[in-house]
């Protein structure tokens, strides 16, 4: 992990198809599709019930308490981005509101993945915008200090690099590396066929 302060404003992604197909089968499936790897831990939870969907990593690393760098990630995004921001140490902040998913939504951003907290909770659900979080929080934060964004960073036991695909819904959050995505859907198309038919026997 590098500690130098950088914003890469391009990067490599899945093919959008790939992404949206990987959206649909829900995160356990897929899960299961890699050989049980890409859990990003049961501490990030959904605001919401009954959203699944998957889209390209744009990452994020910020200092405890300061969202600078979430602002700076805003005007990286593209339309199916996740946004997935991480910090240096713990923390509880309420880091992201209304406003940051404003700005996200009028870019065709997916969905907020978030070690920390988040807060204006109704609105966010009520604007339809999608997020897994740590914490639900008041707690303010500044905008002092330089971080990164589009470096690899750690979710939770998790390496997330920009592009990887990021898949979620009401189970939890896995992360596909971008390179193994079309792999990983395969897979993962096999394994609902097995179980359809499993359940027809059954």
């Amino acid at each position: 992990m590098t500690s130098r302060h950088v914003v890469v404003r391009r990067i490599d992604r899945a093919e959008p198809a790939v992404i949206d197909a990987l959206g649909t089968l829900g995160a356990a499936t897929v899960h299961e599709a890699l050989g049980r790897r890409g859990f990003a831990g049961p501490l990030l939870r959904p605001i919401q019930q009954g959203t699944r969907l998957a889209g390209s990593a744009v990452t994020v690393r910020c200092q405890p308490g300061d969202n600078l760098m979430i602002h700076a990630a805003v005007e990286v995004c593209k339309a199916g981005d996740v946004l997935v921001v991480t910090n240096t140490a713990p923390s509880s902040h309420g880091m992201f509101g209304e406003l940051l998913a404003t700005s996200l939504m009028a870019r065709g951003v997916r969905a907020l993945v978030i070690d920390a907290g988040v807060r204006d909770t109704a609105e966010l659900r009520a604007m339809g915008f999608a997020v897994w979080s740590q914490y639900v929080s008041c707690e303010g934060t500044v905008k002092a200090n330089a971080g990164s964004v589009n470096v690899p960073v750690l979710l939770a036991a998790q390496t997330v690099h920009p592009g990887d695909v990021v898949c979620a819904d009401d189970d939890g959050v896995v992360v596909v590396p971008r390179r193994e995505a079309a792999a990983a859907l395969e897979q993962a198309r096999q394994r609902v066929a097995r179980e359809e038919a499993t359940r027809a026997r059954l």
